[in-house]
């Protein structure tokens, strides 16, 4: 394997397994709807990786990125969005506790509410747009196509992350005796609710 491309799978490797809004979201909708609700939010986390890669490529990133206004945009609207899914980990906690059983049923499985959530969440975060234009030039060849190397390193993103994501849905779903208690949904909700309203204030608080 090429030292670069080395250097690249273990800076994605550090990157993906480093707790942010995409982890969040998995354990919140694994939590919400089981084993298919997180591995489908984690597929559509992953593919966002695409969008990032082509806007890389073909210089878009260059505008958002030097575009005061185009930026605030896409940093407002990820904000806003992080800020969204938090609240809707409040209203399950709020749901849950006006319920009086020791558990709490999981909701229905969603293929498009798992894999939208999923999707936008990566493709609204601003901080993937810089990372991949900063990023992703240090590996490419000028002598070859800049698409084609773009896409084939988000491809390796999109494989680490599955993996890393997959593993815990699974390390999750494996807990669900425990995880299914109705004090620790809702300790659990209230953490995921903190964390992304926290994430996305800290978002629009953010110098550009």
């Amino acid at each position: 394997m090429p030292i670069d491309l080395l250097t690249f799978l273990i800076a994605i490797t550090l990157l993906t397994m480093t707790p942010g809004a995409d982890t969040m979201i998995v354990i919140r909708n694994t939590l919400r709807g089981g084993a298919k609700d997180g591995l489908v939010s984690s597929l559509g986390i992953c593919s966002g990786l695409f969008v990032h890669a082509t806007l890389s490529a073909v210089g878009i990133s260059a505008v958002l990125l030097y575009s005061a206004t185009a930026f605030t945009v896409l940093k407002i609207a990820g904000a806003l969005y992080l800020i969204w899914l938090g609240i809707g980990s409040f209203k399950s906690l709020w749901n849950s506790a006006k319920v009086h059983q020791k558990a709490v049923e999981q909701k229905p499985f969603s293929f498009w509410i798992s894999i939208r959530e999923g999707f936008l969440s990566n493709v609204l975060n601003p901080k993937a747009v810089i990372f991949y234009m900063a990023f992703l030039p240090q590996f490419i060849n000028h002598e070859h196509s800049a698409l084609a190397q773009s896409l084939f390193l988000a491809l390796l993103h999109f494989i680490v992350g599955t993996i890393w994501q997959a593993i815990l849905v699974y390390t999750i779903v494996s807990a669900n005796g425990f995880i299914t208690k109705k004090s620790v949904r809702q300790s659990l909700d209230a953490v995921s609710g903190v964390v992304m309203v926290g994430l996305g204030i800290r978002l629009l608080m953010e110098k550009r």
